[in-house]
């Protein structure tokens, strides 16, 4: 059978009429609305300096904005429905007022927030629960016709670390998504993206060992996206802060590249869009 008749990894996104190419590596910047988030140098309190971080972002050349207003690390304290809306609403109406181009993501796990945040101007929801923590969220994505990052964790912010045992993480992964995919499906929802979740339920060990398999989830044929922005996989292996682990993350999006990653989540754009033009270059 020739080679251009078997099935292909969709490779396109609609968020909110645009059509969106991932045949070409996006990158994703982080803006965390958040007085906690774990890396200090993504958290943008207010207006102001969220607008400076959108701009800056966008002129580094970032295809997306995922901002959230609801800290995920772990052990993270829970914040009320309205303190997450009060943080996240007005930020999201000025950088679709500001920068009309921008394609926003919004990271939360909240059905109610996602719905407010797509009204207010974004396009997409990133979800780091993959519907579990909200059983209105599938049906509400179904209904609004947005693109949606489906991750991979267990439990909750406050005690998922404490749920990560495996018995084989790639396997368990894999088949998470695979479910949660037909359930999407059957609902009608078109653009699906997969996050394995690096760092969420996970020890150091199975976010390598997913990294080392990351090539295998193309056989779900969904668009790929890898968050290990200076995470503690990167900075506990080598002994240093999130703070210093700008080059740790740069080597792993390189390996995500090689892997079949179509979207790097980052906080550091500039460095991200040059490692996908380095490897764009060698895949000539």
């Amino acid at each position: 059978m020739a080679k251009d008749t078997f099935f292909r990894k969709k490779e396109t996104l609609n968020a909110g009429g645009r059509l969106i190419d991932l045949s070409h590596p996006k990158v994703m910047g982080i803006i965390n609305l958040t007085p906690d988030s774990f890396y200090a140098g993504s958290r943008k309190q207010g207006i102001d300096e969220a607008l400076m971080q959108a701009g800056k972002m966008l002129d580094e050349g970032a295809a997306f904005l995922d901002i959230g207003a609801y800290s995920s690390r772990p052990g993270a304290d829970d914040i009320s429905v309205q303190e997450e809306m009060d943080r996240l609403l007005p930020v999201v109406e000025a950088i679709a007022l500001n920068f009309s181009d921008a394609v926003l993501s919004i990271d939360t796990f909240r059905a109610q927030i996602a719905e407010a945040a797509i009204v207010a101007g974004a396009h997409i929801i990133n979800d780091i629960s993959g519907g579990q923590l909200d059983a209105d969220m599938f049906a509400t994505i179904a209904r609004l016709q947005v693109p949606y990052i489906l991750m991979h964790t267990k439990g909750t912010p406050q005690n998922m670390q404490q749920l990560a045992n495996y018995e084989d993480v790639f396997a368990e992964v894999y088949d998470y998504f695979a479910d949660k995919y037909h359930q999407l499906k059957q609902l009608g929802v078109h653009d699906v993206i997969i996050d394995p979740g690096f760092g969420f339920a996970k020890k150091p060990e199975h976010s390598y060992a997913l990294m080392s398999r990351l090539q295998d989830f193309g056989a779900l044929q969904l668009p790929l996206l890898t968050g290990i922005s200076r995470k503690k996989m990167i900075y506990g292996l080598l002994g240093n802060t999130a703070a210093d682990a700008l080059n740790g993350t740069t080597v792993l999006n390189t390996i995500a590249l090689t892997k079949g990653s179509n979207i790097l989540r980052v906080h550091d754009v500039k460095e991200a869009v040059e490692a996908v033009k380095i490897w764009e270059m060698c895949q000539v």
